[in-house]
């Protein structure tokens, strides 16, 4: 399951670069290369973090919750299958609620909007998140386990799925308007991401989805009415690329 996680990703991530370069969505404002290498060290740090500090965490809990039948999900008793589902899709709802606070915490925004202040919207902008926000992100994501009740491969098919989602929404891919308009109805797309990466705060303060675009819609908080032509990708405070280097970038949630 592992490896073929990994070849997706991998895959995929190849996929949406090339198609970036044939048919993009938005003009790209930095040179493909400079800021690709940025968001692809800056996601080497995170994924430390992760290896550090999440995964032991996560592994420890979810064989605790499998074992003590603990959890949501293990006192409703499902099938297994449907467990498992159920518990993916409450990982996604949770996700999002996790994403409004890291907007609406002036702490958590100060490491979350490292992920923001990419110039450009692209694939790699998807793995692009400070390892400070990964540190504190694992109190969460242990929060969201033993709440749960995630097992060991309910959390594996997640975030595999998640990684997928997230490369492709926040790919700068230009789809085909009527295709996209019909998969933003169960999924995030392009267009409803590039709306939550504008510079305006209105714009922003939508589309928190990471998966299933539902929560959005239950929530309110679902904007398709933004053309991609004007929109500004980034934060105000950095909007020059002098001000988005990579030392700057690692620097600023302690500055």
């Amino acid at each position: 399951m592992k490896w073929l996680s990994r070849f997706l990703t991998v895959g995929t991530f190849a996929v949406l670069y090339l198609f970036e370069n044939r048919r993009p969505l938005r003009p790209q404002i930095e040179e493909k290369e400079i800021q690709t290498a940025r968001n692809l060290t800056i996601a080497a740090s995170a994924a430390l973090a992760i290896i550090f500090f999440e995964k032991p965490v996560t592994d420890k809990l979810t064989r605790f919750v499998e074992k003590k039948r603990f959890g949501l999900v293990k006192i409703i008793c499902l099938p297994k299958f449907l467990e498992t589902a159920f518990a993916v899709i409450l990982l996604d709802y949770t996700l999002y609620i996790w994403h409004v606070l890291t907007h609406k915490s002036p702490f958590l925004w100060r490491f979350h909007k490292v992920h923001h202040a990419d110039l450009d919207l692209t694939a790699s902008t998807a793995l692009r998140f400070h390892f400070g926000e990964m540190t504190i992100s694992v109190l969460f994501r242990a929060g969201q386990v033993l709440f749960i009740g995630v097992s060991p491969n309910a959390l594996q098919i997640w975030q595999s799925l998640l990684l997928l989602s997230i490369l492709f929404h926040h790919s700068n891919v230009h789809l085909p308007k009527e295709f996209e308009e019909k998969l933003q109805k169960l999924i995030v797309t392009p267009r409803l991401h590039g709306i939550h990466h504008s510079i305006e705060k209105g714009e922003t303060d939508s589309n928190w989805s990471s998966g299933l675009t539902i929560w959005d819609v239950l929530h309110g908080t679902f904007r398709s009415d933004v053309p991609q032509d004007e929109i500004t990708i980034g934060v105000a405070e950095f909007d020059k690329e002098k001000e988005v280097t990579l030392g700057k970038m690692l620097i600023e949630p302690f500055v």
